[in-house]
């Protein structure tokens, strides 16, 4: 089948190139104009949902995916791969089966680096039909694929996962703070929590980017605030307590008021820095980050 992708950004652009990559014919349409190698562009949103069967968003929040739905949406699936309001997801998913068309959802965890190498976790939810039809159509992009039952669960649980993200990489970056104050070398504390029992994937190479001074983007400043807003939204909503969130939402609100919101997350360590009164972390993190953000492609 034709598959269509909406939305070429730092996480999109790699996710629709792996399902050319793939093997997938796909049609495409993203804002900056920019196309996508093996791919057909088109004029518009309307013209991807007119030849593609399935339609993938990876679209920057509630205003960007209004703005491409509409009645060509019958007898198309939508899969909504990006991360909104919960209870926007639901309500998205009642306009369109209105519309005679399906919706899943399909939030992903990673960031650009897994993006690239086809390794991001997705979080699928939908009426079961539409969650087998979808399921295969993933796997160029992600290495595992988790069954969360209907919606707007895929959007629930991926914020459960965020919340645990934000919390680890905000708590990282505070170690490498309070190191730095007390004059610790950096690299042997990243020594040490490599080879710990507390080590992963993302904190190998988060800390990495802190030592090296190298903020250049992954995921950015930006995107995890608002993330952290949706968090603690949602817990309110449910009466739950978020305190780790809350504070952590201050940190990255400062961190994007500070003009360094196109920056990796680890960028959160400048608003600890300012608050301690000291200065910029050394190393190249504005002109990488600078280079980073002028490179990734809108979405």
């Amino acid at each position: 089948m034709v598959l269509g992708f909406l939305g070429l950004g730092v996480m999109g652009r790699p996710m629709a190139a792996n399902l050319v990559t793939a093997g997938h014919q796909l049609v495409v349409w993203t804002r900056s104009g920019v196309p996508l190698d093996g791919a057909r562009f088109a004029a518009g949103p309307e013209e991807v949902f007119e030849q593609a069967e399935v339609v993938f968003l990876t679209l920057a929040g509630a205003e960007a995916i209004d703005g491409v739905l509409g009645p060509h949406v019958a007898g198309r699936t939508v899969v909504h791969m990006g991360t909104t309001s919960p209870g926007y997801s639901a309500g998205v998913r009642d306009r369109i089966v209105a519309a005679g068309g399906r919706y899943v959802e399909a939030p992903v965890s990673g960031s650009r680096g897994p993006a690239e190498a086809g390794q991001l976790v997705a979080m699928l939810a939908g009426e079961e039909p539409d969650r087998d039809l979808v399921r295969p159509l993933l796997a160029p992009m992600c290495r595992a694929v988790v069954d969360c039952g209907s919606v707007p669960n895929g959007l629930l649980m991926k914020l459960a996962v965020n919340t645990f993200l934000i919390s680890m990489v905000t708590g990282l970056a505070e170690a490498f703070h309070f190191a730095e104050g007390h004059g610790l070398d950096l690299t042997v504390l990243r020594s040490v929590l490599d080879a710990g029992p507390m080590a992963s994937y993302v904190s190998r190479g988060k800390a990495e980017k802190i030592v090296d001074g190298d903020f250049a983007v992954q995921a950015s400043v930006r995107d995890v605030h608002y993330n952290n807003r949706l968090i603690v939204a949602a817990a309110a909503e449910r009466g739950i307590a978020a305190p780790l969130l809350d504070v952590c939402r201050e940190l990255y609100a400062e961190t994007e008021e500070q003009g360094f919101g196109g920056e990796d997350m680890v960028a959160v360590i400048r608003a600890m820095l300012s608050r301690s009164g000291l200065g910029t972390p050394t190393g190249s993190s504005r002109s990488a980050a600078g280079s980073a953000a002028a490179a990734a492609p809108p979405s």
